[in-house]
């Protein structure tokens, strides 16, 4: 029988300024596990990704991600709290509930990939 478990998946972001996108993400509060070859690896918990040190030609205006959480009323706080507003520029919407079931925010990063933060109503 074979062995098709898949342990893990991880998207590779891009990032136009690789310094100023690896400050923005551990302000955050992601951890930066490890760094080589272009690539930072990323990780809060047990959701992970690779930031790489590359961006074509607008690449990062449409990139999305997507994080479930428990509570999002807690992660909007958290992020607003965080200062990464004022200090990077970057976008932070207020929540909102969709049609799909979920209340979300989103945030953009420095080189403008949007990360949606939902949970499920």
């Amino acid at each position: 029988m074979k062995n098709l478990k898949i342990t893990e998946i991880k998207a590779f972001v891009p990032s136009k300024d690789f310094e100023l996108s690896k400050q923005f993400y551990q302000d955050i509060g992601f951890t930066m596990a490890s760094e080589g070859g272009g690539v930072a690896y990323f990780h809060f918990d047990h959701v992970s990704f690779l930031l790489q040190d590359y961006c074509a030609e607008s690449q990062a205006e449409n990139f999305n991600m997507h994080i479930l959480v428990q509570d999002v009323d807690a992660w909007w706080a958290h992020v607003n709290d965080s200062g990464v507003v004022k200090k990077f520029g970057v976008t932070l919407t207020p929540i909102e509930t969709q049609p799909w079931a979920m209340r979300d925010f989103r945030l953009t990063d420095p080189s403008g990939v949007v990360w949606r933060v939902a949970e499920n109503i």
